[in-house]
């Protein structure tokens, strides 16, 4: 591939998986490492659970999200180990993997991030238990046709139901009170829409339920150290590159209650020129995302060390 026009792309909460990161830690020393250096900084073992669950503990939201933000890192400094001359023109992350993007575009130190993931999941967990919600991925209707219906039943329900995530074409996720969640699912069927599936999820994640969140972890924002990108990272809300560290700023003091904007985000590094599009940590959910933004372009999901092999068998 031409590096010059390749992304990186970091994956977020809904990609963790019981194992992920374990082969990676095996095989190579500096992701290893990365783990241990965890462990330390967080004062718990991430890693067992991490490459052993159990699931229950993996998905509870303060261990998802740096559990995703480590393995990422691990894997992408695997990567720079392996090719250090090679470096993507462009990156971005969903959503926490916006953090991921941040520290591997030398914006924002392991450490510091990782402190920082730390504390969004534990504010948005405490957010969540304090007042339950729910979210729910529509498929097959138009982002208009969706927020038009948050906005009806927010009005029949007075609760909120709010776009969440505008995914890809075809698939968007709405977050909100749990009755007005469950009401608009029912509308979504009615209006057309292929599916309605509710996410097994107790946050209402980038909706107006995350306010509670807000005060405690933008304490905690502003109280860390950040330098302009090294490398243009394309932000969830403003959907273009967050350029300085008052770019930065914006983003993440708005991120935990707006929508994630992926598609238009996708859009605008393709536009910039990008082709090929290498997703970096567990999973493969952004590269299906892609082939659905824009199924032209090429697509990797570097989520396991043979994944990895072949990567760079195929660079060779």
């Amino acid at each position: 591939m031409n590096w010059k026009t390749g992304a990186a792309l970091f994956p977020g909460q809904g990609s963790q998986m019981v194992g992920m990161g374990s082969d990676f830690a095996r095989t190579y020393p500096v992701a290893r490492e990365t783990f241990e250096q965890a462990d330390d900084i967080l004062a718990f073992d991430l890693s067992r659970i991490c490459f052993n669950g159990p699931r229950a503990e993996l998905d509870q939201t303060a261990i998802t999200q740096p559990a995703l933000y480590v393995c990422s890192i691990a894997i992408w400094r695997v990567l720079q180990a392996l090719l250090p001359a090679a470096q993507p023109s462009w990156m971005a992350g969903h959503s926490l993997g916006e953090y991921s993007a941040l520290t591997a575009a030398d914006a924002l130190s392991f450490e510091d991030g990782l402190r920082l993931v730390h504390a969004r999941g534990r504010f948005m967990q405490q957010a969540g238990d304090d007042n339950p919600g729910a979210m729910a991925a529509i498929l097959a209707l138009d982002i208009a046709e969706v927020e038009t219906l948050c906005a009806a039943v927010s009005a029949e329900t007075g609760q909120v139901v709010v776009l969440a995530n505008d995914n890809c074409p075809g698939q968007a996720v709405v977050s909100g009170n749990i009755a007005a969640v469950d009401r608009l699912t029912e509308r979504a069927t009615d209006a057309g829409a292929r599916r309605a599936v509710a996410l097994s999820v107790s946050v209402a994640a980038h909706s107006p339920l995350m306010a509670a969140a807000l005060d405690g972890f933008l304490e905690v924002v502003h109280s860390t150290v950040f330098t302009p990108p090294a490398v243009p990272v394309y932000g969830n809300i403003q959907a273009r590159p967050l350029d300085s560290v008052t770019d930065i700023h914006t983003e993440l003091d708005q991120q935990l209650t707006q929508s994630v904007r992926w598609t238009e985000s996708m859009r605008a590094i393709i536009e910039a020129g990008a082709e090929t599009f290498i997703e970096i940590g567990s999973g493969t959910v952004l590269a299906g995302l892609m082939r659905r933004i824009d199924r032209s372009k090429a697509r990797v999901s570097l989520n396991t060390v043979e994944a990895l092999d072949d990567f760079l068998a195929s660079l060779a």
